[in-house]
């Protein structure tokens, strides 16, 4: 009997040492997060746990998502970072068919805010492996059926998976926002945001003025970030149909973490965790030059070339607008033409390896190659440039400017080629 009793003492004991071993990913209908009892969501795989916590210099509190196994402590996911608990009392439960977070007095702070859908069965809340935190019906697994996801919701992090851009159906757009500072979750200045274009691309925001554009997607990557290609675990993929224009990347080696940020000091970057070093190695980081990579920084006509002293540079049959501006290394009037076009007669001058024009006043024809492109260019008397829309094999598809060529810059290779009009004079 006293072995009896012995034997369950001990089990009993191992069960509550090792209790954090077995954690649950899944916030069933009738338990709740509370800040005292510090319960936290842990992801299959433990690479992920959601939970309250305080930034090093707040007595507020937030609910959010960080990884679990990483000894620097990183926060992937904030829900209420705008409206934080202004004391240590907060619960995270199902109210109904919405996850709701309610703070001091039972004041709700934060809520999915979902209409009543026509669900029969519980809602259950569930922090999946690739760190999605996502309520869904309790028989229902479906992906495509979740009632709602932080992806959709993201703070300053795409983590593997996520999606950033449009979903055409709902009229979502995901886009990242800094910190306020690194040490305060709240939304800050600078915003990385997808602008739906024919040629759609990414924009760095600083509040309301562009400060980085990615260039356009040209089959393999965006022509504005050429060193993301070379990291052999990653995926890169950019979808753009009816249903959506977005771009994600997943990894081939789950050993490995990256993610894509931006800063509270205004950076896009990629970063991977050296667990060596036990920092995150930032992989690129954009703006990267400070000349070249910033908006506009040649003014029309003109191009970017980290090599040049100045940086900016005419395109070739075109001279500096203000040649005494032009001197005093102030380029924002850009260039204009030597020779004016006649509409017969103009030809073409081929710039390689270049990050493409802006594109809000360019015109894509997908169906036809580039030398269809020129045809169509020059049959229009506007047309002032034409590229292939993607790289790859041997290019494919056809861009079209009809108007000012601006915030343009060379690239060492791998890049696409730009054709700009010329009249036949300043045809060397």
């Amino acid at each position: 009997h006293n072995s009896y009793i012995l034997s369950f003492l001990l089990v009993f004991f191992v069960v509550i040492l090792f209790r954090p071993a077995f954690s649950i990913n899944i916030l069933s209908s009738t338990e709740s997060l509370t800040i005292s009892t510090n319960r936290t969501l842990v992801s299959p795989g433990n690479v992920f746990e959601l939970g309250f916590f305080r930034t090093n210099s707040s007595s507020r509190w937030y609910l959010g998502i960080w990884y679990k196994k990483i000894s620097e402590r990183t926060y992937v996911w904030v829900a209420n970072r705008d409206r934080p608990l202004s004391s240590a009392v907060g619960t995270l439960k199902i109210s109904g068919y919405n996850l709701v977070l309610r703070g001091h007095s039972n004041k709700s702070v934060w809520s999915t805010n979902l209409t009543r859908g026509n669900e029969r069965s519980p809602v259950v809340a569930e922090l999946l492996a690739n760190g999605n935190f996502v309520m869904r019906d309790s028989n229902n697994n479906n992906a495509s059926q979740f009632l709602w996801q932080s992806f959709d919701y993201p703070t300053d992090t795409l983590l593997p998976e996520m999606k950033l851009g449009y979903d055409l159906k709902t009229g979502l757009n995901r886009f990242l926002t800094s910190w306020r500072t690194s040490d305060d979750p709240s939304s800050g200045d600078y915003l990385y945001k997808l602008e739906p274009r024919k040629l759609p691309e990414f924009y760095l925001w600083n509040e309301d003025f562009p400060m980085h554009r990615s260039g356009p997607w040209n089959g393999v990557r965006f022509s504005g970030i050429p060193e993301d290609q070379k990291l052999s675990y990653l995926v890169y993929n950019f979808t753009e149909n009816s249903e959506e224009v977005a771009y994600t990347f997943r990894m081939t080696n789950n050993s490995f973490y990256s993610r894509l940020t931006v800063s509270s000091s205004g950076y896009f970057e990629r970063l991977t965790w050296n667990p060596t070093l036990g920092i995150w190695n930032v992989f690129w980081s954009s703006p990267a030059n400070l000349q070249c990579d910033m908006y506009k920084s040649c003014g029309p006509y003109s191009y970017c070339d980290v090599n040049t002293s100045p940086v900016c540079n005419c395109i070739q049959g075109f001279r500096p607008k203000n040649r005494q501006e032009w001197n005093l290394r102030v380029p924002a009037g850009g260039c204009i033409r030597r020779t004016k076009l006649s509409c017969s007669g103009d030809g073409f001058t081929r710039m390689k390896n270049m990050k493409l024009p802006e594109t809000t006043m360019a015109i894509v024809d997908r169906s036809i190659g580039v030398k269809e492109c020129e045809k169509k260019c020059l049959s229009d008397c506007n047309c002032t440039a034409f590229a292939n829309a993607d790289i790859r094999n041997r290019g494919k598809g056809c861009v079209i400017w009809t108007g000012e060529l601006e915030d343009i810059r060379t690239y060492f290779a791998d890049s696409q080629d730009l054709y700009v009009r010329l009249a036949a004079a300043d045809l060397v």
